[in-house]
């Protein structure tokens, strides 16, 4: 039996509560570091959320999308419709896709728009209207986000992908504006690698059904609109 002076157990305690000391110290400034990274994220959103024309422009997205992406985890949204709900999953590999989505959601955007071209046995499209509140949101928000186009994402049934300008675009920047729903049960695999595919939907897929079988105008859009109320909630 290993035999411990009255001597060396002192030594002993003492060097435990020197350890201990430490690595409490060593917590602390963890935490005050990531603190501290907070504080700097939070401070780049608030001087981006602002009043006035500029709020997001095409200069500052990208480290807006970055900081709003970390203060705003959140990957689940639900769009509400005369129709149904559709529940959406978000994926986090397209991290400015996810963080623009987010954002546009609990800043009310979505709340203006309506699901405004259907293309049966291929898409359902959403995310503008004839609002004046919407022409003035896009207005506000002028930015594009850079494509997080993934290989393995396939435009498969019920893929949520980012719409986008074809011509002059050749880096295939999406809108943050406006996207669509392949309704089509094989999937729309010539616009796979086309365009950023970030989400998907994980329930209301008879809603989206029933949308894409509305009567439409020579334009595509539906007769009779389906607004969307949109919430984060998880």
């Amino acid at each position: 039996m290993l035999n411990i002076s009255k001597y060396n157990r002192v030594l002993l305690c003492f060097f435990i509560i020197i350890c201990v000391g430490c690595n409490f110290n060593e917590s602390l400034q963890a935490k005050k570091i990531k603190k501290n990274k907070t504080k700097v994220v939070k401070t780049i959103v608030k001087k981006i959320i602002k009043k006035g024309t500029d709020t997001i422009n095409k200069k500052n997205a990208i480290n807006f999308l970055k900081a709003y992406g970390k203060l705003n985890k959140e990957s689940l949204v639900l769009f509400k419709t005369r129709l149904g709900n559709i529940k959406i999953k978000l994926y986090n590999e397209t991290p400015l896709h996810r963080a623009s989505f987010i954002f546009l959601t609990k800043t009310g955007y979505f709340n203006t728009t309506s699901f405004h071209r259907i293309v049966p046995n291929f898409i359902v499209q959403g995310g503008n209207s004839d609002h004046p509140k919407t022409r003035k949101l896009r207005m506000k928000y002028n930015y594009r986000i850079p494509a997080e186009i993934k290989p393995y994402r396939k435009h498969k049934y019920g893929a949520l992908a980012a719409a986008r300008q074809w011509e002059d675009n050749p880096k295939k920047t999406s809108s943050p504006f406006e996207f669509y729903m392949i309704q089509d049960k094989k999937g729309s695999h010539h616009l796979d690698g086309e365009h950023t595919i970030f989400g998907e939907i994980i329930e209301g897929f008879n809603t989206m059904e029933k949308i894409a079988r509305l009567k439409t105008d020579k334009k595509e859009w539906p007769l009779e609109e389906v607004f969307i109320s949109a919430e984060v909630i998880k």
